[in-house]
């Protein structure tokens, strides 16, 4: 979907909304996804090599900083993706300011 070919103010917020949308829900699915990744890991390391709760624990104190690392690389490729979409659009649609000075 290209901002461009959105013209109306309405339209470009609903544009924008869904982003965000998209945005929140990529993040929470990255966070599940390193969370579970670590305690299954964690899991298995433990049973391979008969320390119970120690890998499980570690990994999943490890899982934290981690997802949260993640989740601004995901977030600042997603706004590197819309950001020159924005730009574009901006630079199209005239400005209020612009308008004002030709009446």
């Amino acid at each position: 979907m290209n901002l461009s070919d959105k013209s109306t103010p309405d339209s470009r917020k609903e544009l924008f909304k869904t982003a965000l949308i998209s945005t929140a829900g990529s993040v929470g699915c990255v966070t599940v996804v390193v969370m579970l990744g670590a305690i299954l890991g964690g899991i298995w390391l433990d049973d391979h090599f008969g320390t119970k709760p120690t890998w499980t624990v570690t990994l999943a104190l490890i899982s934290i900083p981690l997802s949260v690392l993640v989740m601004i690389i995901v977030v600042r490729a997603i706004i590197k993706r819309i950001q020159p979409e924005l730009d574009k659009d901006r630079k199209t649609q005239p400005s209020e300011e612009n308008l004002s000075r030709g009446s």
